[in-house]
């Protein structure tokens, strides 16, 4: 099997099914950690990575590159986390980790009620410190 999905996918199962198994497993992990926190999400594909949508919004969303996985949660969750994911490669608003070292269901909990909590709070930034000059 290809290590990550070269053809479009339809469904999440469709993009789970062309990778390998240790990051299908990985990924289908975090799948049920994101359905535990938003069941009653959608799940969709969204430019190209299986993703979950809430009342027609993105909300999340997850994917697999040659050699990682990644969790798509938006940059305020990152930001707010930085402690907890200093043992991953992040960049706004993505968080790279291996198969064989999959995120904690924990954590991706926490991200998924922060990411929400963002969401219901209208979107709402985080105040940027102003740089004393």
């Amino acid at each position: 099997m290809c290590s990550a999905p070269t053809a479009k996918s339809q469904t999440i199962d469709d993009f789970l099914a062309r990778l390998d198994d240790d990051k299908r497993a990985a990924l289908e992990k975090l799948r049920q950690a994101i359905r535990a926190v938003i069941p009653e999400a959608e799940e969709c594909i969204n430019y190209g990575v299986p993703a979950f949508r809430l009342e027609g919004k993105m909300l999340v969303a997850f994917g697999a590159g040659a050699r990682h996985c990644a969790f798509y949660p938006g940059a305020f969750p990152i930001a707010t986390h930085q402690a907890a994911l200093k043992d991953y490669d992040t960049s706004k608003g993505t968080i790279r980790f291996t198969a064989d070292r999959p995120l904690p269901v924990t954590l991706v909990r926490k991200l998924v009620k922060a990411r929400l909590a963002q969401r219901t709070a209208g979107n709402v930034a985080p105040a940027r410190k102003s740089r004393a000059k």
